[in-house]
């Protein structure tokens, strides 16, 4: 996604390095930003309020200049230019953004192999997510310790196919936490996916001191109860941050180019150019290199299906 046009700050004009100040955590008028001295709850000056009526003044993940007003508190005089969001409609809204984390370098998308069950349509949704935002993406495959056979697991092999990396994890048992812990350095990532399928878990696994609370699955429903109501971005070590994210149960697009959209799927990149039409939307015309793929085995049919249904607009998951 293009660096933030809305907010023109003397901030954002300036060619300096972007500031070391990151917002954490957002408590209505109050975010918590981590400086080099420590965590200051901060205001928003009114004028960043003005200029940013089509999007949130700061957001968790922002960069941002203040100005101390007491001990460990201060105000957000400017917000450095957002280089890519995670985002979705306002509600209520036709064209107002609501940022969900700002500057993330990548989307971890974390499914558990059983209880909830996998989706992967939803799945699909969130690396499409990734893709039109230019984030690097991987997959979590968690709760494995309930798969001693694999077999459950091979629903997730049509994306190792595609190129994502795939990460197996028990946050039960501890496997696969490391491999984690190697993808998250030194980046700002953040973990999404459906309700209980255990990303609080993961994050104590991995910095055992935060302790954060973890859902129970509903007995009755199958799903998730919510244990995370807004973005907070986590400190695991100097260099990497991680995002918990609210769990979300239907994800709506915001900024995507549907005309694109077979861009969004890597698998289909080798054959796009191959088509017999350029415009070719890989639904039904004749010489379209992708439904050859699709039917030689290349492309898998379930990861097509999802694309095409999102395509002709039928998708309504």
């Amino acid at each position: 996604m293009e660096a933030d046009p809305i907010a023109q700050t003397p901030l954002e004009q300036d060619a300096n390095p972007r500031p070391p100040n990151i917002v954490i955590r957002g408590y209505g008028q109050y975010y918590d930003v981590r400086t080099p001295e420590g965590i200051v709850r901060c205001t928003v000056r009114g004028v960043l309020k003005r200029a940013r009526r089509k999007t949130d003044p700061v957001a968790v993940g922002d960069r941002v200049e203040i100005t101390l007003t007491g001990p460990g508190e201060g105000v957000i005089e400017a917000v450095a230019p957002r280089l890519r969001t995670l985002s979705r409609r306002a509600r209520g809204t036709e064209d107002v953004e609501q940022v969900i984390l700002a500057n993330p370098d990548q989307l971890v998308a974390v499914f558990a192999v059983a209880e909830p069950e996998p989706h992967p349509r939803m799945l699909d949704r969130f690396l499409i997510i990734a893709e039109a935002r230019g984030l690097a993406a991987a997959v979590c495959v968690n709760k494995i310790d309930l798969d001693p056979s694999g077999e459950l697991r091979r629903i997730f092999d049509p994306y190792r196919a595609a190129g994502y990396p795939v990460i197996e994890t028990s946050a039960t048992t501890g496997v696969g936490i490391d491999e984690l812990r190697a993808i998250l350095h030194g980046k700002v990532s953040a973990l999404s996916g459906p309700s209980g399928v255990g990303k609080s878990s993961l994050i104590n696994a991995l910095h055992p001191e935060l302790d954060l609370r973890v859902g129970e699955i509903s007995a009755v429903t199958g799903k998730g109860r919510h244990t995370t109501t807004a973005t907070t971005l986590i400190l695991l070590d100097d260099e990497t941050y991680i995002a918990d994210t609210p769990g979300i149960r239907q994800l709506g697009f915001w900024g995507i180019d549907f005309e694109r959209l077979d861009h969004y799927f890597p698998e289909f990149r080798p054959y796009l150019d191959q088509c017999y039409y350029a415009d070719c939307t890989h639904l039904t015309e004749p010489g379209c290199a992708v439904l050859a793929a699709v039917e030689a085995g290349a492309i898998d049919y379930d990861r097509y299906e999802s694309y095409r249904a999102l395509r002709a607009g039928t998708d309504d998951r």
